[in-house]
């Protein structure tokens, strides 16, 4: 039987290494790649085709992923996923490598449930809010993006005296921003994980302007334009009014998705895939989802994934305790 390889949900940078060394690595096994386009619902329109290295030559280097990626409704019917299981069944496919969230990972446990089909799921997302990995692929291409454009608009501000609001995606996880705000060097950080005052850090950033300081840089995670948190409007409002300082705000969106993988998110898809593709050829029976966890790469259960909402480690926290009052 062969093994085929998707990706659902957000993309992110990391998916395309991680397609060009499945297919190197099925090949150097003797097994038969397959790239399953368009996510689940390629699935359901048999959007599958044989895999060969011409495929997957140069690209390395590219962002997002060369078989698309989708959110499926149609994929949560039975008779959507029994026409999915046909269509694998007409190309000799009985495993499958996902990419993607902890929803991909539930779409693709109950497909195993119905007709057995084994599967790999590799916590792809730039959110890093999967419950029991450390890390999922594409989350370092973002950090560094975010860095670079955090580091340009910081220039622009010290220029002119001004505030900076910088808003990052991450749904209703602040990882992003947290990171970004300890490693550019932020003055605030407002992210829903961690309680903040205003009039503290009010009181602080004029003292630290009296002092001498030009410009402020503010990373604000976009959770909390529908969380309880100020919002980015709000604070570039508070930063002109209560502490007196121009204000510009950069809101970063799906730029944080694309661009050339990093090193390490080429290095990690590389890992991740090897040792899917492994257990899927050991195993008679794989529901799997591959996670790094404490510099540890280990199998966990999809139950496992689900029992928990993802936190931020408390250490992480604490760097930014700082920034919040």
């Amino acid at each position: 039987m062969a093994i085929g390889i998707m990706t659902s949900g957000g993309d992110c940078a990391g998916m395309n290494p991680a397609i060009k060394q499945f297919v190197d690595y099925c090949f150097d096994k003797d097994e038969k790649p397959y790239l399953i386009y368009d996510g689940l619902e390629g699935l359901i329109d048999d959007l599958i085709e044989p895999a060969s290295f011409e495929d997957v030559a140069g690209i390395m280097h590219e962002g997002g992923t060369i078989i698309r990626s989708s959110r499926s409704k149609r994929f949560f019917e039975y008779d959507y996923r029994k026409q999915a299981f046909e269509n694998l069944q007409k190309h000799g496919i009985d495993k499958i490598v996902i990419l993607g969230g902890d929803g991909s990972f539930r779409a693709l446990n109950q497909f195993h449930k119905d007709f057995g089909i084994n599967f790999v799921g590799i916590p792809a997302t730039i959110d890093n809010d999967i419950f029991g990995t450390d890390y999922c692929l594409g989350v370092d291409t973002a950090l560094n993006i975010i860095r670079q454009a955090t580091d340009a608009v910081r220039d622009t501000s010290s220029s002119f005296k001004r505030a900076c609001v910088i808003e990052t995606m991450g749904r209703d996880c602040g990882y992003l921003a947290l990171v970004s705000a300890i490693t550019c060097g932020a003055e605030i950080c407002i992210i829903p994980e961690l309680d903040y005052d205003l009039d503290l850090i009010g009181q602080r950033l004029k003292k630290e302007i009296e002092n001498g300081r030009k410009y402020v840089v503010c990373i604000v995670a976009e959770g909390c334009n529908h969380d309880k948190c100020t919002n980015t409007n709000q604070l570039v409002k508070w930063l002109e009014e209560d502490i007196g300082i121009e204000t510009r705000a950069t809101i970063l969106g799906h730029v944080q998705r694309g661009g050339n993988p990093t090193v390490f998110d080429r290095l990690m898809a590389s890992r991740f895939v090897t040792y899917a593709v492994d257990k899927l050829l050991l195993d008679e029976i794989c529901t799997n989802v591959l996670v790094y966890k404490d510099s540890k790469f280990e199998f966990i259960s999809i139950e496992y994934v689900n029992s928990k909402k993802y936190k931020i480690d408390e250490e992480l926290l604490d760097l930014a305790r700082r920034l919040v009052n």
